[in-house]
């Protein structure tokens, strides 16, 4: 059962100009997941002069294809970032513990990057394009790709959910009580079989929503840019902005978040990658 206990150290700020900040981040990942993987790494990269960094951990090495699960660990701003994205890290985090010691199909990368958040989002200076093109560019077999982009905030109340278009609450409701599995038409293999069987595991309310990509918000995470490369690739979220209005805010702050309904999401996302 997962236990969501280790969280970025106090939620501290870490917008992309504060890279003492980043890298005290990157350090604390650095450590848990080096505690309970197989390899660890980091994929450092200059922007402006500035060194960045990925971190990235593995599990089932022996395996040749292989999954990658990413969330980002820079924030928007002087702001918490509870939802965003410190619950996407935490999700690694937990996944990280999960996954230690187990028997894998495949090989699993967890993948913390740096600088989704503007200025450089859709730049290549986002580490998830960097780290997608570094697959690309090696011939790495990649079955998919999984992006944790706000999994922790939920609302009971009637009209606590929108959609970029509002004929959509007819068919997803207006309660922001579930989680999404965001893919693009053609998805692909991975995508299709992840989102069945996550739907069957039932350890959280689940909707999958399936667009074009040039709908607001499908792309508006790390998946983009291995969508750009050709791999299969999904977003797993809350919806960010069409449900929790404290996105981008100061408001963002642990207290909000729901740490129950988090934990089964990333049950689900275990339970899903132990059956693939």
């Amino acid at each position: 059962m997962t236990q969501v206990t280790n969280t970025p150290r106090q939620f501290e700020l870490h917008p992309y100009k504060n890279i003492e900040q980043l890298n005290k981040t990157a350090d604390y990942i650095t450590t848990v997941f080096r505690q309970y993987s197989d390899s660890t790494r980091t994929q450092d990269y200059v922007v402006n002069g500035q060194i960045y960094k990925n971190i990235i951990c593995s599990f089932g090495t022996e395996n040749k294809n292989r999954i990658i699960i990413g969330a980002h660990y820079d924030v928007c701003g002087d702001q918490e970032g509870a939802d965003d994205n410190a619950s996407g890290i935490t999700g690694l985090l937990e996944l990280c513990r999960l996954l230690q010691g187990q028997k894998l199909k495949q090989r699993v990368d967890l993948v913390a990057y740096t600088l989704e958040e503007p200025p450089y989002f859709r730049t290549e200076y986002m580490g998830s394009y960097i780290h997608a093109k570094s697959l690309a560019d090696n011939k790495t077999e990649v079955y998919g790709m999984i992006s944790l982009e706000m999994i922790g905030y939920f609302k009971d109340e009637k009209k606590s959910q929108s959609y970029p278009v509002g004929l959509l609450s007819l068919f997803y409701g207006n309660k922001g009580n579930y989680i999404t599995l965001v893919k693009k038409f053609g998805a692909g293999q991975f995508s299709r079989s992840f989102c069945r069987k996550y739907k069957s595991v039932k350890s959280v309310r689940t909707k999958t929503f399936t667009a074009p990509p040039y709908l607001p918000g499908i792309d508006f995470s790390d998946h983009l840019n291995y969508w750009k490369f050709g791999f299969s690739a999904l977003m797993i979220t809350d919806t960010s902005f069409f449900r929790n209005k404290n996105y981008h805010e100061p408001t963002d702050t642990m207290k909000t978040l729901d740490i129950e309904r988090m934990a089964q999401v990333l049950d689900g996302v275990f339970n899903t990658i132990m059956t693939l």
